[in-house]
């Protein structure tokens, strides 16, 4: 289980990014309009002028049910170690295990 703080800090984040998607996005459109590099410059100024946590790089994959940040599959949202416990007490539909 990952500590509760990262979890909190990982959902600040989330919220940001949803928050300054639109300016990053508009940012990021006048930057391919414009001509002149002064202008891109400026307009790069503005990109920079949100928090750094609002960028969408900065998110990380976590477990939905434990927060573990490693081994995460995207189609499920959980992790590798939790992902096979479902499988093995057929939870999961349509999912085969493999034992050896």
């Amino acid at each position: 289980m990952a500590r509760k703080c990262l979890i909190q800090r990982e959902k600040k984040r989330q919220k940001l990014e949803q928050k300054y998607h639109l300016i990053r996005r508009s940012s990021k459109k006048e930057i391919s309009k414009a001509s002149s590099l002064s202008d891109k410059w400026e307009i790069y100024g503005k990109l920079q002028s949100p928090p750094r946590n609002s960028a969408p790089t900065r998110l990380r994959r976590r477990c939905f049910l434990t927060g573990k940040p490693r081994a995460n599959y995207r189609h499920f949202g959980l992790s590798g170690y939790i992902l096979r416990e479902m499988f093995h007490a057929c939870l999961l539909p349509g999912a085969t295990r493999s034992s050896w």
